[in-house]
């Protein structure tokens, strides 16, 4: 049940600890963020609070962008307005119940902050609302799990026998994932070894982004405290299966009584609304796509055969496909958008994802390509993804319709920070280049 302001004032008055721990998701979907005394919590609930914008300023490495216009050296990297978000408490169960809050920061003006990802979440959402939607999200991400080596061996998907390997661990996860707000419909091992999966509970979308970008570091956090490190890279070896972070996702009407997705009297019980929603997808992933593959390593999960799509493919129940359809049930029919790896802001994973579909309604999209059947890696009937984060931000910076759903402002600064990434990559001497060239060359 939902918990009033009063409560939530009293539990964090009366907690021992005397603060509280609050964070911000910056561009990569990191949590940055402090503890703060009551006594400045309290205050931040009627003047706001503040946070160096240096968040939005620097990469996952903390190096500062070099091509930023929204912040960078020459602004002096001042405080920016930030506000905490009540509806987003939590206790954190492995640190004596201490209150959590998620916050979000503000331009200039006390208004949303263009690049801010919660704040295009909830603007996308806030249109899909005035649609006349009620947009229902969950996330499901696959993780590699070491203790110096992976915690179980071998490539054994579903199975029985290796959670038992890790049992407190696993108990760990899936009680305290739950008990911190963030809770999971499934939990089991996939292929790789030493690799998980989670399924959290969907809800609306706006929860649904935090409690994604929550279970990350939550997950982070559990796992060090048994002397474990997870990784969400989308590939962590050319030889394993990469990591997916699929978002499933429906439309429902303002009552939450109808799921518009649904249609029973239509042969795949998809009705126009799901068609445009899925064209929408379709015809927006090329523009789009770095909001689902946003780091180098992306794109060596997007390759051929490795239970990641290549193509822009769409069908019912197939896994080979970018868009997988799964329009059974009335309460069940969504679409899961297989695109997205473990590795991604999802935020902005869902931000891309709605965007992509209210764009397909708005503009009353025809779904004119046929469902894929069999193998959608030799579906090459309405092209294939961009192959590299390059390749991939340069048709977002150059896209007029990138530009029509997100906006100039947060589709610039959001490229100028691939850009960034990728230039750092060319930088970097890999091993394979120890390989290949070291001796021979």
């Amino acid at each position: 049940m939902p918990v009033s302001q009063k409560e939530i004032l009293k539990y964090v008055q009366s907690h021992p600890s005397g603060k509280v721990k609050i964070a911000y998701a910056d561009i990569d979907g990191i949590l940055r963020g402090k503890y703060i005394a009551v006594d400045k919590f309290l205050s931040a609930l009627k003047d706001n609070t503040s946070i160096c914008d240096v968040i939005f300023g620097w990469d996952a490495a903390d190096v500062v962008y070099d091509n930023s216009t929204y912040t960078g050296w020459n602004t002096g990297f001042p405080d920016a307005a930030a506000r905490l978000d009540l509806q987003t408490f939590r206790k954190i169960p492995w640190e004596n119940d201490v209150a959590f809050f998620l916050g979000e920061l503000l331009d200039k003006k006390g208004g949303p902050l263009t690049v801010c990802p919660r704040q295009l979440l909830k603007t996308l959402n806030n249109e899909a609302e005035k649609m006349g939607f009620t947009a229902v999200f969950s996330q499901e991400f696959e993780w590699f799990n070491f203790a110096e080596t992976p915690i179980s061996p071998g490539s054994f998907g579903y199975s029985v026998l290796r959670t038992a390997l890790v049992q407190p661990f696993f108990n760990d996860l899936y009680d305290l994932l739950g008990r911190f707000g963030v809770p999971l419909e499934g939990l089991h091992t996939e292929t790789g070894p030493g690799v998980l999966e989670a399924a959290i509970k969907y809800s609306g979308v706006i929860e649904a982004g935090d409690r994604a970008t929550l279970f990350k570091t939550a997950v982070k956090e559990i796992a060090y405290k048994h002397g474990i490190m997870a990784t969400f890279m989308a590939k962590i070896s050319e030889t394993l299966a990469g990591c997916g972070g699929h978002v499933h996702q429906s439309l429902w009407d303002r009552s939450m009584k109808r799921n518009v997705f649904h249609d029973a009297n239509d042969k795949l019980k998809m009705s126009e609304t799901f068609r445009q929603y899925l064209a929408g997808q379709l015809f927006c992933l090329p523009h789009i796509l770095p909001l689902f593959a946003p780091t180098v390593n992306s794109y060596k999960r997007l390759v051929e055969g490795a239970w990641a799509p290549t193509t822009l493919t769409w069908g019912v129940d197939n896994r080979t496909v970018a868009l997988r359809v799964l329009s059974g049930g009335d309460k069940s029919c969504r679409l899961e958008t297989r695109v997205i790896g473990s590795d991604v802001n999802p935020y902005l994973a869902m931000a891309g994802a709605l965007g992509a579909g209210l764009y397909g309604i708005k503009k009353k999209l025809k779904l004119k390509q046929k469902p894929t059947t069999g193998n959608g890696y030799s579906d090459l009937s309405n092209g294939v993804l961009p192959r590299t984060l390059e390749e991939a931000t340069r048709r977002m910076k150059e896209s007029d319709v990138a530009r029509e759903i997100f906006g100039d402002e947060f589709v610039d600064h959001f490229t100028q920070t691939r850009d960034w990434e990728w230039r750092q990559h060319l930088k970097s001497v890999t091993d394979w280049e120890y390989r290949r060239y070291f001796e021979i060359i």
